[in-house]
Order: C-alpha cells, then structure tokens, then sequence
C-alpha cells in the first residue's frame, strides 16, 4: 500500500510505496526429522541407491509405466507406488528397490527366467483396410468380433498367451514352435469360416522364435522385430516361419503336423527390411488340405 512521506529538500508531501513484508523461508526441522528429509532428498544418496539397485537382481528400472504393466504382485504394488510415492527422492529408490527384489524372486520361483527362448506369432488380416473403408464401422467391429471369435481360442487353448491386440491383428507368444504352428493352423482354417455381407476375410501369420525381451506385460527387442517381418511376407495370406523356427520343428513333427516347407526367395527390388538381420531366411508353411502351385506366388523353391 501506499503511505505519505515529506520531503524534506522540496518540502512537498508524497507517496512512497510500501514494499509488502516477505514471508519468512521455513528452516529445515531440527533433529533426527529433519536429518531424515535432508537424506530423502540427497542428490548423492539417491544416486548412491539407483547404483545399488542395479547390483540387485531383476530390473533395475522396475516401476516405470513399461516394466509394472500387466498383473502380479509387484507389478501392482508399482503402479501404486509410482503413483504415490515422490520422486528422486531415496524412499522411492528404496520401495521400488523392495519391488524390484520382490519381481525378480517371483520369477525365479515359478521357474521362468527372463528372456527365455519363446516363439512369436503375429497375425493380421489381408487387404483389411480397403475393405473396412467400403464396408462401414458396423460391418467391421461385427468382422472383428467374429474373427477374434474364431482365432483367439486355439491359441489359448495350446497354452499361448496374446499379448496385445492390434486392430485386426495379434500378437501371442508360445513355449515352442511346434505347439505355435499347430495352433495358427487351426485358426487359419477357422477363419475360413467368417462371412461378414459376403466378405471372407484372409488371415496371415508369421512365427519367429528367439528371446525376445519381456518387459512388464509387453516383449520387446529384435526377435520381436523379426516375427512381424516375417508375417509380413505372407502377402496373399497363409503362414510363414523363420528359419529359427524351422530348425527347431523335427521331421516327425511336420508329418503330426501335416505340413511342408517352401523357402521363399528374397524379394527383388524392394528396400531391404529394417531392425532385422541382413541374412534372415523365411520359409511358407503349406499343409496338405491346401491346392498345390499355390508357393508359386511367392517364388518358393524347395526347402526343408
């Protein structure tokens, strides 16, 4: 506020701005409380503890939203807390340090230790996107359905786990490759089935198997990479499997499975793919129900 005031050497009265009072800066509290919030915001300590934390098993980053989604335990109680607790401060490194124990524990208890060998399968539909463009909203989420319908039970019921759903595709992840072809032929026949407005659509799939990253409910890194390549190499539909995949599945295996195997030759005048590598080799899966010539389209040639 403003307060009058003389001037002395023009002898006149005038205002002078009265600067408000500042609020006094807390003090840290005295005693142990105080020694404990200095410590909990020590630069040096939470360094210290996220040093520590990757001497620790399991995943030193445990917490973030990517590692704590999913169900479990410790991924539940993550999410809480990262919610909850403040950050870079050295409680939260010492709760998510407890978590990150906790994790690592529980995977080694039940047996399935991280970045175990896994076979990926992705699958989508053929020509999708034109169709449901025509087709309308309605006619597609019924064609989705129907699909989801038909696809999803085999894989569940051959012990494959869907890890996320991609509008018209899938990606599922299965503990060997023959188990993951057995169940992707199944829901390839089982499409065959779905009639939207005279509409039946052509599924494709590709299964890749390597050890992929997991991380939280998700699986990353390049094997993952390389499974969606190679389901994209089935242009017209059908199956096809990295050559990983194919060493592992024995001779008695494809007659149980009623399947042959064409090598595909590489694509000419196309740009080389990228996140895989340079010699990866793909192979089409053929099972005897399907009309023999049909490797043709995608230039096979004898294989395994």
């Amino acid at each position: 506020m403003d307060v009058e005031s003389f001037d002395e050497r023009s002898g006149r009265i005038g205002e002078v701005e009265q600067v408000p009072d500042r609020p006094a800066q807390p003090h840290p509290a005295p005693g142990p409380l105080g020694w404990l919030k200095r410590t909990n915001h020590s630069p040096g300590v939470i360094a210290f503890l996220k040093r520590a934390r990757r001497a620790l098993p399991g995943d030193p980053e445990f917490g973030d939203p990517l590692s704590a989604a999913g169900v479990g335990g410790p991924r539940a109680a993550a999410r809480v807390a990262d919610r909850l607790l403040e950050r870079d401060v050295a409680s939260r490194e010492v709760s998510l340090g407890a978590l990150q124990l906790w994790q690592a524990l529980t995977e080694r208890v039940s047996g399935r230790p991280a970045n175990r060998e896994a076979t990926l399968v992705f699958t989508d539909l053929v020509g999708f996107s034109p169709w449901s463009l025509r087709a309308g909203d309605e006619a597609t989420l019924k064609l989705l359905r129907w699909v989801a319908q038909v696809v999803e039970p085999p894989l569940l019921e051959a012990g494959g786990h869907i890890v996320k759903r991609m509008g018209d595709g899938i990606m599922a992840v299965f503990p060997d490759p023959v188990t993951a072809v057995r169940a992707v032929i199944t829901a390839l026949e089982a499409v065959k089935a779905v009639d939207v407005e005279g509409y039946t659509p052509r599924m494709r799939a590709g299964i890749h198997t390597g050890r992929p990253q997991r991380i939280g409910s998700d699986w990353l890194g390049v094997d993952v990479n390389i499974a969606a390549r190679v389901m994209e190499r089935a242009t017209r539909g059908g199956l096809v499997v990295s050559q990983t995949t194919l060493e592992r599945i024995l001779d008695e295996d494809f007659e149980s499975l009623g399947v042959s195997a064409k090598r595909l030759r590489r694509q000419a005048f196309t740009t080389k793919p990228h996140g895989v590598p340079a010699d990866l080799t793909m192979y089409r899966l053929k099972t005897r129900r399907q009309l023999p010539g049909e490797d043709a389209q995608d230039g096979g040639v004898p294989g395994a």
